[in-house]
């Protein structure tokens, strides 16, 4: 394990100093050839360069500046850090593939993974905060023929809300992280790091708290669904969001996971054939159709906001009355809701007065 001396370190970061000093030095050489009205050199001297590296030093020590250590490791002396939002499990050579012919072609690993110290934990040194392919592609080269291989890391001084942070910024910029596995990995930093407040996860984020509820909606999505696809990235966020939807209605969910069963057994015995599975869209449409004839009635009312989103509904009907839903997020005003529960009325001819004992 080989990591930047601190001295190599100060040594850069003073070079402006240090070459300002070497500048002086060739100017008293030769005094005759400057300028009679330009200030001598030496004026700067060494003690401007003292000042100098006083202030670098208390720039390092205020933390204004920040040393970065480069390290080579071991990473079976590496875990990953359980706040990663990257499912682990489903990390194998068949998708990390791509890392890992670039590394052997590359000679090796050219972007570092972010780590920082384990303090507790004898088993290993350090934790992977982002580089978890990275890390998974290093760890299989060891395995299979390439015993030199290392994992080129940074550490990093972090709490557990600035590794969050500085891995979700990795992350969005990644499309093999997929928005079902961020959105999970955001359901748990909301109680881990924000104390359930949405709008101060968003502001720290610099997220829209509209899309941030979403992604939250998202992550109730249970196993049993994200197992029916081989591959969570063809389950974007507004499919994901109408799956989690559809599975809010009691009438439908049941039927839906059992769905998803099926659909996770039948990839299973095509990838065992050596068929190709089914894909993300096949996937969704199947699970979207499950249930939704059993849970839709032919007179049941569905009005809409001027938004074309679902605002009032009518769930039942019986000699006791109507059972009303109204649809949150609808965008529908005041006006619009009363003239749709209206609307639901006549068209189920309800009259509140015709139930009453003696209007008959």
């Amino acid at each position: 394990m080989t990591g930047k001396k601190q001295k190599d370190y100060l040594a850069d970061l003073l070079a402006d100093d240090d070459a300002g000093k070497t500048g002086t030095a060739s100017s008293a050489q030769t005094p005759s050839s400057a300028p009679a009205s330009q200030s001598p050199r030496p004026a700067r001297g060494s003690g401007m360069t003292l000042l100098g590296r006083e202030s670098a030093l208390a720039r390092v020590a205020s933390g204004e500046v920040s040393q970065v250590t480069r390290l080579k490791l071991d990473p079976a002396r590496v875990r990953i850090w359980p706040g990663n939002a990257r499912i682990q499990a489903r990390l194998n050579e068949e998708n990390v593939r791509d890392l890992i012919d670039a590394i052997l072609a590359e000679g090796g690993q050219k972007m570092p993974a972010i780590v920082r110290r384990v303090p507790d934990d004898p088993a290993y040194d350090y934790e992977v905060i982002a580089g978890t392919r990275r890390h998974f592609a290093i760890s299989w080269l060891r395995a299979n023929s390439y015993p030199e291989m290392t994992l080129l890391a940074e550490a990093r001084d972090l709490d557990d809300e600035a590794a969050f942070r500085l891995a979700d910024i990795e992350n969005r910029a990644r499309q093999d992280v997929s928005e079902t596995e961020r959105a999970r990995n955001y359901a748990a930093a909301l109680k881990d790091h924000y104390g359930g407040k949405q709008r101060r996860m968003a502001e720290r984020l610099k997220l829209s708290e509209g899309w941030l509820s979403k992604m939250l909606k998202v992550a109730t999505l249970p196993d049993r669904i994200l197992a029916a696809f081989p591959d969570l990235g063809e389950l974007t966020l507004n499919p994901a969001y109408k799956l989690s939807q559809a599975l809010a209605d009691d009438k439908r969910r049941k039927t839906i996971l059992s769905e998803a069963d099926r659909i996770a057994n039948d990839n299973a015995q095509r990838s065992g054939d050596g068929q190709t599975q089914f894909g993300g869209t096949a996937i969704l449409n199947r699970l979207l159709a499950s249930g939704e004839t059993e849970s839709v009635k032919p007179d049941l009312f569905a009005g809409l906001s001027r938004h074309d989103r679902p605002a009032l509904s009518v769930t039942s009907t019986n000699r006791q009355g109507l059972t009303i839903k109204v649809h949150a997020a609808s965008g529908a005003d005041e006006d619009e809701m009363v003239a749709l529960f209206r609307a639901a009325l006549a068209k189920h001819e309800y009259r509140p007065d015709a139930e009453k004992p003696g209007n008959e």
